[in-house]
């Protein structure tokens, strides 16, 4: 079968690999769709404490049952299936407080194990055994299935920022996680939704799909200023910035409503992490600032049943799909911010 293994930064390998059998308590796929995202480029183009090259990357995965391993029941091949991404441990004291994103523990597809750049895959049985295999619902592709992994980590994040009836929300960063921000807060019943960009081009693409109520084009205008006038002075309830920027982190404290919560949801490079905060702008008008870290097993079914109901559409947001020989070319269109949502097809 053929991979796409990462060896080190700038080295990305398209090679030919046998074909893997499941052991028990794991299942083999044969990998439909593997969608890609900025943590990809990241990888590629600078490796990741936790891959030990070589290793086949790709963990927003999406296939086809085609063997599976002794102690699997339930599974047969043919399932369609979708599989998480970050795996937690199920025992550490976080797990067993149901803060499964933070497990101290966590391992992840594509970093610890071999992902979904590959036409055949190995579900491990640390997976299986924390509910991390989803049945993909009827009339649901395996392209939308594979957004499934990225809309977990949004649910997450509005979880956190307690996204509800009648919020205004702006959402920092037009990427995919930015529009899926858009729709999720709209399926959550936000009010409004505001969206801020930096480029015009990617502001427009996303806006044309998504419609949120107002996109802000921040090179031409101040944000604070536009979300104020557009709130009538009073700010917004909920700010999501899912964009890996300082400045999104820092306007948000003067764009919030009295309450409102603000989501770090994009992480800093990890070389320059700090932001300046002005305390008292949080202690007396009473904000929360969360972070958001990725998501649970759980939070991928959900996310799964809310594409399959239709109360989150994916389908528009995947702009193009590659075969898994042309996975330099979706990282590529990944790096250049001209796609949505890039899928690769082995």
């Amino acid at each position: 079968m053929k991979v796409a293994r990462f060896h080190a930064p700038g080295d990305i390998r398209l090679e030919d690999a046998p074909e893997p059998e499941p052991g028990p308590g794991e299942l083999k796929l044969r990998v439909r769709n593997c969608s890609t995202c900025g943590t990809d480029v990241k990888i590629s183009r600078f490796g990741h404490h936790h891959i030990v090259p070589p290793r086949v990357m790709g963990h927003e995965i999406a296939g086809e049952v085609v063997a599976a391993g002794a102690g699997t029941e339930g599974w047969a091949p043919g399932d369609r299936v979708q599989v998480i991404a970050a795996i937690p441990c199920g025992t550490c004291a976080e797990c067993r407080r149901g803060r499964m994103t933070v497990c101290s523990r966590q391992e992840s597809m594509g970093y610890h194990y071999d992902g979904a750049f590959a036409e055949y895959m190995i579900v491990p049985a640390k997976v299986l055994a924390v509910a991390g295999v989803n049945r993909i619902p009827e009339g649901v592709s395996f392209a939308e299935a594979s957004v499934a992994e990225p809309l977990a980590c949004v649910l997450n994040g509005q979880e956190l920022a307690r996204v509800g009836e009648g919020d205004d929300v702006v959402v920092f960063g037009s990427g995919p996680i930015g529009c899926l921000h858009v729709r999720v807060a709209r399926a959550r019943g936000a009010a409004r939704v505001f969206l801020i960009e930096l480029n015009a081009d990617r502001l427009h693409r996303a806006s044309e799909l998504v419609k949120p109520d107002a996109a802000i084009l921040a090179g031409d205008t101040d944000p604070i200023e536009a979300v104020r006038d557009l709130t009538g002075g009073r700010g917004a309830d909920v700010i999501i910035t899912a964009a890996a920027a300082h400045t999104p982190q820092q306007q948000a404290q003067w764009m919030a409503a009295p309450g409102g919560r603000i989501s770090f949801f994009g992480g800093l490079p990890k070389d320059d992490p700090v932001i300046s905060c002005d305390s008292n702008q949080v202690h007396y008008r009473e904000l929360s600032i969360v972070g958001a870290n990725g998501s649970s097993p759980a939070h991928n079914a959900r996310a799964l049943e809310l594409i399959g109901t239709g109360e989150v559409p994916v389908h528009d947001l995947v702009t193009h799909r590659v075969p898994l020989a042309d996975v330099h070319r979706a990282l590529d269109l990944v790096a250049r911010g001209e796609a949505i949502k890039v899928t690769v097809e082995p």
